[in-house]
């Protein structure tokens, strides 16, 4: 995938999937605006893209004000000339269950993934529409804002709103040719290391040296950052031009399209439902087959089919 002329910026690319994304788009060409809260680590990832054959810049910052997305979009155009990509990937954890969850610990995340992603996005929208050549908003999001996870109520909330976000400017851009997509990606990170479900076997790998199981990348989608990283370059090559508005899941071995929110099951009541009605109907009728929540732990094969 040639992504050369082009220019984006990634946030929160100074480790993990963040990195593997400004690597990935600098290799196919890209000029990156590599963003991350630690100077030294943004400057290290763009020198990284640069040894590499690319180009990149360092623009260290928090995001969620409009002043650091402002100036992340400033840095593109001063050093490359135009801004073609945005991917808003920055974030941070302050896991605890509902009943220890303060009120700063949710703000401090929905300050950096929420509005974060908004403040990037709209900066990059509007240069993007004075551009008039088009654009690209890949938003990260996560299976927690699909499904909900246990002690994330500040992430799988802002997570969810990012696709939300997605879907409607998916619909706001799609005059002026900007594709908007959510990533849902699942990968060994130190923020993956923090899901009981995914921790043991996570720990284990790095123990070893060893990789990861044949099993959990296959069936539960988990691998490396580099795994993720080609669908980001997809989405913002000229390939994509037709795919705008999904949540596209990403992992391990796995590529897969999520369901948007829609009506499953329907029933009718002339003159409307009252609560007794709800309840003398509701296990056989629109309740009988309630939807699941929560990431399911991933379950090693028992038998049969490769193992390691």
């Amino acid at each position: 995938m040639d992504l050369s002329g082009k220019v984006a910026v990634v946030t929160g690319a100074g480790r993990g999937l963040g990195r593997a994304y400004a690597e990935a788009l600098g290799t196919a060409g890209a000029a990156v605006v590599v963003n991350d809260v630690d100077a030294a680590m943004a400057a290290e990832v763009a020198e990284a893209v640069v040894a590499a054959g690319g180009k990149a810049v360092a623009e260290a910052g928090a995001v969620g004000s409009a002043q650091v997305a402002q100036r992340l979009v400033e840095a593109a155009v001063k050093e490359f000339g135009r801004l073609d990509v945005m991917v808003t990937n920055a974030g941070i954890l302050r896991d605890r269950v509902l009943w220890k969850m303060s009120d700063e610990d949710f703000d401090a995340v929905v300050e950096v993934h929420l509005r974060g992603t908004f403040t990037c996005a709209r900066a990059a929208a509007v240069r993007m529409r004075e551009q008039g050549e088009g654009g690209r908003l890949v938003l990260i999001s996560s299976p927690a804002g699909q499904r909900g996870n246990f002690g994330q109520t500040n992430y799988a909330a802002a997570k969810a709103g990012i696709v939300a976000m997605a879907r409607t400017w998916a619909m706001e851009l799609a005059r002026a040719n900007i594709t908007v997509n959510a990533v849902v990606p699942v990968a060994a990170t130190e923020m993956t290391k923090t899901i009981p479900a995914f921790a043991p076997i996570l720990e284990e790998a790095e123990r070893t040296g060893g990789p990861l199981p044949d099993w959990l990348r296959r069936d539960e989608g988990l691998g490396t950052v580099e795994d993720v990283a080609g669908l980001i370059v997809y989405l913002a090559s000229d390939a994509s031009a037709g795919v705008t508005g999904q949540a596209i899941g990403i992992g391990g071995d796995k590529l897969a399209l999520w369901s948007h929110p829609k009506e499953k099951t329907l029933a009718y009541a002339g003159g409307g439902w009252s609560a007794d009605a709800i309840a003398a109907s509701w296990d056989t009728g629109v309740g009988a087959e309630p939807e699941t929540y929560g990431i399911p732990a991933p379950k090693a094969p028992t038998s049969g089919g490769p193992t390691s």
